[in-house]
């Protein structure tokens, strides 16, 4: 298990600044929510914290060693990421062996098929799976690949962006099953960024809720219920998504 920390992370696109100095310390194994309105700026940290946009202000520490030290190697064995789009986050020409199998080889790892058998054992997927191609599987059956890719190079860390949205809703409720289990089984630390909060009351221990590119408050998952958001932007979120829930 490790820890994250986030300093003073602001970061521009041009003329429109995108992140307004955010901090976050998150826990060792903790399971942590990113919430808040599309723009919010909810996927850019995790996107920044992971290097995948490395044009950012401001420090991202994992177990206190920043993640700018890491070499490519060390980071992609440290943190891993899992898409929104399950489909779109796989090669459609490549065989879903092959997409577990290139993290791997990239990596410098030799024992890759052990590997990748006990990844997919791992997301409920059977072995005989891996010499189909993307298009041959169900949207829930992609992400659970999309995980196991993720899974192969046993990190520490796995930010979710979006990890079930994009599924149906009965399927949604089997892949978030699915990251509860792994994460008792693992130990994995999880930074989730989710527009749903009833995905981050079945999921996650705290949350962030975020508004125009800063940290409006911070919030254990009890808190949602009853609202006990204190600033006016969270309480009305709070609001909107428990009256949301009732209609339904």
């Amino acid at each position: 298990m490790k820890s994250i920390s986030i300093h003073a992370m602001s970061v521009s696109f041009g003329a429109v600044q995108v992140l307004h100095d955010v901090d976050l310390d998150i826990a060792p194994g903790e399971c942590f929510g990113l919430v808040g309105e599309s723009g919010s700026g909810k996927s850019t940290v995790l996107r920044c914290a992971s290097l995948l946009n490395e044009n950012w202000t401001g420090e991202a520490m994992i177990d206190g060693r920043n993640v700018r030290d890491m070499d490519v190697r060390e980071r992609a064995r440290t943190l891993q990421m899992v898409f929104q789009d399950p489909y779109g986050s796989l090669h459609p020409r490549h065989s879903i062996r092959s997409a577990l199998a290139e993290g791997l080889r990239v990596n410098g790892i030799t024992d890759r098929e052990p590997r990748i058998a006990q990844a997919m054992q791992d997301v409920g997927l059977p072995v005989e799976f891996l010499d189909r191609y993307p298009h041959q599987l169900s949207g829930g059956q992609r992400q659970r690949v999309a995980i196991a890719r993720a899974l192969v190079l046993e990190p520490d860390i796995l930010f979710l962006d979006e990890p079930t949205s994009a599924l149906d809703v009965s399927v949604q409720a089997e892949v978030l099953n699915l990251l509860v289990r792994l994460r008792e089984e693992k130990g994995f630390t999880y930074v989730m960024v989710s527009h749903d909060l009833a995905v981050v009351d079945h999921m996650c221990d705290r949350f962030a809720i975020m508004q125009h590119g800063r940290i409006v408050e911070v919030l254990p998952r009890s808190a949602i219920p009853g609202n006990e958001a204190t600033q006016r932007y969270a309480r009305e979120l709070i609001a909107a998504s428990l009256e949301y829930e009732r209609a339904m």
